[in-house]
């Protein structure tokens, strides 16, 4: 039987959710020159995978945070997310915003988040980690107990890893970049010629493409 991590990497890369080009990078807002870009949206379009997604993500929550009171999404990718694993588990669902509104109330959290809530984030992707660790911020000043963190895919940065671990901040993800290539390779979306600058790429993401 296959594991999650293989079933989610196809349904990405069948889905063209993630799309993989060595010879024409991409180029990340952060300017990072990259041979992955990831949209996790466009699995919303495709009833079928889009249960297979919604429904390991709240099965990862089930297993591991049985104590959780309340779905957090971040804002925007993982809004949809957030709701569909809500609704699977009869949870209430709130979202985070990157920044407080600059008018009316001035929320940064959307819904009704009770003080001292135990809260499970849901993340669409992982790559630095920045904005999904500043909404678990967000949530723990506001009151709430933020059991972890749930997302689709990573990219394994070490950057990511570190800072999720100084964040004392627990990431289970259903998929991620190594499982992604393997996947890739075996299906023939990439040529064994091309998986050692794709694993280089992962190690030294900020420098890639830059050099020489």
């Amino acid at each position: 039987m296959e594991s999650i991590e293989k079933i989610i990497a196809k349904q990405l890369l069948d889905l063209k959710a993630v799309r993989l080009s060595v010879d024409k990078p991409f180029t990340w807002a952060s300017g990072w020159k990259s041979p992955i870009y990831c949209d996790n949206r466009k699995i919303l379009s495709y009833p079928r995978s889009r249960a297979i997604v919604s429904k390991n993500l709240a099965r990862i929550i089930e297993q591991n945070y049985e104590k959780v009171e309340v779905i957090a999404g971040v804002a925007t990718g993982a809004i949809a997310w957030g709701v569909l694993v809500a609704e699977e588990l009869n949870k209430p669902f709130i979202y985070v915003r990157p920044q407080p509104k600059d008018h009316g109330t001035g929320a940064q959290i959307e819904g009704e988040l009770p003080i001292g809530a135990n809260v499970v984030v849901v993340e669409d992707l992982i790559s630095t980690g920045g904005s999904s660790l500043s909404a678990v911020d967000c949530l723990s000043k506001a009151g709430a107990n933020v059991l972890g963190m749930v997302a689709i895919f990573s990219y394994n940065f070490d950057k990511s890893r570190r800072a999720f671990e100084y964040a004392n901040c627990e990431l289970r993800t259903l998929t991620n970049y190594d499982a992604l290539i393997d996947q890739a390779l075996a299906c023939e979306y990439i040529a064994q010629n091309e998986v050692d600058t794709l694993r280089e790429w992962r190690y030294r993401p900020e420098v890639w493409g830059r050099e020489g």
